[in-house]
């Protein structure tokens, strides 16, 4: 029987070993090479060059997830105390948005927001940019919103919200009722419940949110080059421009990406280790 398991096991690690493996193994090669094929750091010792563009990453990609992480608990929270119709509902309408193309949904924002588009004119029409010309006596047309460090987190929050919620929710969903009963039970009002045992247990699905929020939000190229307006660069956008832009150059392409794994590996242990303490302390 485990042999056949193993036989079935196969083309997974072929396909692991051609598309995950090999690729890494190529990043590292190029990060740790010259354009002479010669073993050099100097791809590493550029970098810092490119501080500003590594500290806003991180940065926009923190507050896209903390947001998501103010938005999507709530949410998820409140669809768990409804009964089981809404909740299809909700998931489905959830979802809905990710069925869509992500370029058009990002798309779709540039629209919205540029300075002729949909929430312009809306505020044109009810008075608003009249009201703000007044009240700080300035004559503006539009609020400037396309091509700023908002908009490229709003894109951020909008696409990867569905991966806070999702995980947040399967393990709400799935809480021993007993034990929420018990605390009653036991004198512990409703903030209480929530703070000692709602909150510690749907700790794990909370860390899974986070991970699949931060992850793609840090490594993002097409929602800062179309919301940002070419002027919020982001890693993905510098890795991007040593592959396939005029400063080629794929050796500091590749630093760049190893570094930002590396970092992303790191970011993901933390919180793993910091999630199996927090279970260590609950079940105690």
């Amino acid at each position: 029987m485990r042999n056949k398991l193993s036989r079935f096991a196969i083309p997974y690690v072929v396909w692991m070993a051609l598309f995950v493996v090999a690729p890494i193994i190529m990043v590292v090669i190029y990060a740790f090479t010259s354009a002479n094929g010669g073993f050099t750091l100097a791809n590493f010792a550029r970098m810092g060059t490119y501080g500003v563009v590594f500290v806003r990453s991180f940065k926009l990609a923190l507050i896209a997830t903390a947001i998501c992480l103010l938005i999507g608990y709530p949410v998820s929270y409140m669809l768990s105390k409804e009964g089981d119709r809404f909740q299809r509902i909700a998931m489905v309408l959830i979802m809905l948005p990710m069925w869509m193309n992500f370029l058009l949904r990002t798309y779709s924002w540039m629209s919205i927001l540029e300075n002729n588009g949909l929430l312009n004119q809306f505020f044109q029409k009810i008075g608003v940019i009249a009201a703000y010309n007044s009240i700080f006596g300035t004559n503006i047309k539009y609020f400037h919103m396309i091509g700023t460090p908002g908009a490229v987190v709003l894109g951020m929050v909008y696409n990867y919200l569905p991966f806070m919620i999702l995980p947040i929710y399967s393990v709400i969903i799935k809480l021993d009722h007993s034990l929420l009963e018990a605390a009653r039970d036991l004198g512990a009002n409703t903030f209480n419940v929530f703070r000692r045992v709602i909150l510690p247990l749907s700790l794990p699905g909370v860390l899974s949110g986070i991970t699949m929020v931060f992850v793609p939000a840090v490594s993002t190229f097409a929602i800062s080059q179309m919301l940002g307006g070419g002027t919020q660069m982001l890693l993905g956008d510098l890795i991007e421009q040593q592959y396939m832009g005029g400063a080629y150059n794929p050796h500091l392409g590749a630093a760049i990406s190893l570094v930002m794994m590396i970092i992303v590996v790191v970011c993901m242990w933390v919180m793993n280790r910091f999630g199996e303490g927090e279970e260590q302390a609950v079940m105690l």
